[in-house]
């Protein structure tokens, strides 16, 4: 005969575990944020980050993307863990630990984001001008964009908005886009250039009554990363 299968039952409360994503875009020389309009208490109607509760059978990677898939529509979006926020008061419901997860996603890249599931709207918002948000994901947005600030100081994430040629002052943008704040034109390009990571085109591109301004590739465009 078959032994019955054991199971076992803990003395101790078990805290509730939902996924969060964070994802950016760059829209009209700005940095934005993704978020969804709550249809359910608690904050109904308020904004928050695209996300939702793990299932028991189900592992932290597939939750996030299975969340932003049902909530937002966006599927094929690489997605790196952030940060795990786990503050007892974070959620009025129960105890719930937040897995976190962020993209920085060129904006062609990115299908036209549609509300389903438990959000009521989904939309695009500048990073410095985010809505009141529910629970703690205005925090959350805030990490995750010191992550991405960090990582411009020594990887290519920020050449994946470039096309395959283009200016300086236009990588310049991309950059203060990123960082949302503006960067000494003549420091900048000493900086970016240091690093050879580009090259000149042999080309030159004339913009208003400017001069013309020279024309840069990527050296190496297959090493360009992705958050990773």
């Amino acid at each position: 005969m078959r032994a019955p299968e054991q199971t076992f039952s803990y003395r101790y409360p078990h805290p509730a575990v939902t996924t969060d994503v964070v994802v950016f875009t760059i829209r009209d020389g700005r940095l934005c944020t993704l978020l969804v309009k709550r249809a359910n208490a608690p904050y109904q109607g308020s904004w928050a980050l695209p996300g939702g509760f793990l299932d028991i059978d189900e592992d932290l990677d597939a939750c996030a993307e299975r969340e932003l898939a049902e909530e937002t529509g966006l599927t094929d979006v690489y997605l790196e863990q952030l940060f795990t926020f786990g503050r007892t008061d974070r959620d009025p419901r129960e105890r719930v630990i937040s897995v976190t997860y962020y993209a920085l996603v060129p904006q062609h890249a990115l299908s036209t984001p549609r509300a389903a599931s438990d959000a009521a709207a989904v939309g695009w918002f500048a990073f410095e001008d985010l809505p009141e948000l529910a629970f703690d994901h205005a925090e959350i947005i805030d990490m995750a964009h010191r992550r991405l600030v960090a990582k411009l100081d020594y990887s290519t994430i920020a050449f994946q908005f470039m096309p395959e040629a283009f200016t300086l002052s236009e990588l310049q943008c991309v950059y203060e886009s990123l960082l949302n704040q503006p960067l000494d034109k003549r420091n900048f390009r000493k900086r970016i250039l240091s690093l050879d990571l580009i090259e000149e085109t042999g080309c030159q591109r004339r913009t208003g009554k400017h001069r013309p301004a020279r024309e840069y590739r990527v050296k190496h465009p297959d090493r360009v990363e992705i958050i990773k």
